[in-house]
C-alpha cells in the first residue's frame, strides 16, 4: 500500500492544476461600468486604462488621482462625482511597472502628454502606493526635468512615505522577500486569502462588503495580475533606496502639500507616523479623519475624505 502523502500528493497535482486554470471572475456591473465608461492609451507597447471626467464648466483646475497597492483606479470611485462637481477635469489610471521607480511616473506623464495637459498646473490626489509616485514626480518637478509635469498641489493619503514607520502586513513581508516561494505564492493565492489579507487594513465599522472584495478581486485578476505582484511589492525596498530622494523633494518644495489620515492604520500606525510627518514636513497641513477609519480613508469615509480634500484646495 502506498504512503498516504503519496496518494495525497497524486490527488493534489490534478486539483492545483485546474485551480491554476481557474478563470478571472467576472466583472460585476458596476465595475463593468466603470470599465466601460473609461479608455485606453498605449504606452511603450502597453496598454493603458485611464478616466477621464469633465466636470465643471469653465474652471482650470485639473486634478490626477494616483492610487494604491494592490488596487486600481476603481479606489476612487466613491468621491469621483464630488470631485467633479469641483474640477474642470478628473482623470485617474491603472499603474503598470511597480518595481522600477520611474515606470510609474513616467506612465503619468505619458498619459498627460496624451491628453495634452502637459503645461497645465496640475493637482495631485494620491493614495498608498500612488503617495511614492507623487513623490517622485515632485522630483522631477523640483529638478525641472524634461517632460516633467507643473505640478500645483499634492495631497497624500496613508501611504507609508517614510520607511522607517512602515508596518507591511505579513502576507506582503512573505511575498516581497519570498524568494523562490514567492513565485508560488502569487499562483496559490485565491480570492479567501486575498480578502483575509485586505480586510484588517480597513476599520471594524467600515469594512468592504464581499462584493467590493470580488470587485477588488477581479481587477488584480484581470491579466492575470496576481502573478507579479511578489515583483510589484519591491517598491517597500525601494521606500528605503530612495529615501532621500522622495522625502526629500517633499521637504523642500513650496506648493501647497495636505495629507488626509485615517489614524487607524496598521500600516502607518498612529502617533508614530503623524509625528515624523509633522517634523518632517511642519509646513503640511493636515487632516485626520474620525478615530475608525483605517487604510483606506477614501472608501472607508468618502464624505469625509473629500471635505478635507476640499478644505485643503479652498485653501489657497
Amino acid at each position: 500500500m502506498r504512503e498516504w502523502w503519496v496518494q495525497v500528493g497524486l490527488l493534489a497535482v490534478p486539483l492545483l492544476a485546474a485551480y491554476l486554470h481557474i478563470p478571472p471572475p467576472q466583472l460585476s456591473p458596476a465595475l463593468h461600468s466603470w470599465k466601460s465608461s473609461g479608455k485606453f492609451f498605449t504606452y511603450k507597447g502597453l496598454r493603458i486604462f485611464y478616466q477621464d471626467s469633465v466636470g465643471v464648466v469653465g474652471s482650470p483646475e485639473i486634478v490626477v488621482l494616483l492610487h494604491g497597492f494592490p488596487t486600481s483606479s476603481y479606489d476612487w470611485y466613491k468621491i469621483w462625482e464630488g470631485l467633479t462637481l469641483r474640477f474642470h477635469r478628473v482623470i485617474a489610471l491603472d499603474f503598470l511597472g511597480f518595481g522600477f521607480s520611474d515606470k510609474p511616473a513616467s506612465i503619468v506623464e505619458a498619459l498627460l502628454r496624451h491628453l495634452g495637459l502637459q503645461n497645465r498646473r496640475l493637482n495631485l490626489l494620491s493614495h498608498d502606493y500612488g503617495d511614492i509616485v507623487a513623490q517622485e514626480l515632485l522630483y522631477r518637478f523640483k529638478q525641472n526635468r524634461s517632460g516633467r509635469l507643473t505640478i500645483k498641489s499634492l495631497c497624500l493619503s496613508n501611504g507609508g512615505i517614510f520607511p522607517e514607520t512602515h508596518r507591511p502586513l505579513l502576507l506582503q513581508k512573505l511575498l516581497k522577500d519570498g524568494g523562490m516561494l514567492s513565485p508560488i505564492l502569487t499562483r496559490l493565492m485565491n480570492f479567501f486569502v486575498f480578502s483575509r489579507g485586505l480586510t484588517p487594513v480597513f476599520g471594524p465599522y467600515t469594512r468592504p462588503s464581499e462584493s467590493e472584495l470580488w470587485d477588488m478581486w477581479a481587477g488584480i485578476r484581470n491579466n492575470d495580475g496576481n502573478l507579479v505582484i511578489d515583483s510589484l511589492l519591491q517598491y517597500i525596498n525601494q521606500r528605503k533606496k530612495f529615501r532621500r530622494r522622495w522625502v526629500g523633494a517633499l521637504a523642500s518644495v513650496t506648493i501647497p502639500i495636505h495629507f488626509i489620515y485615517g489614524p487607524l492604520d496598521p500600516v502607518n500606525p498612529y502617533p508614530e507616523f503623524l509625528d515624523l510627518y509633522r517634523k518632517t514636513l511642519p509646513r503640511s497641513t493636515v487632516s485626520i479623519l474620525d478615530d475608525h477609519i483605517s487604510h483606506y480613508p477614501q472608501l472607508e469615509d468618502p464624505m469625509g475624505f473629500l471635505n478635507a480634500y476640499m478644505g485643503f484646495i479652498n485653501s489657497f
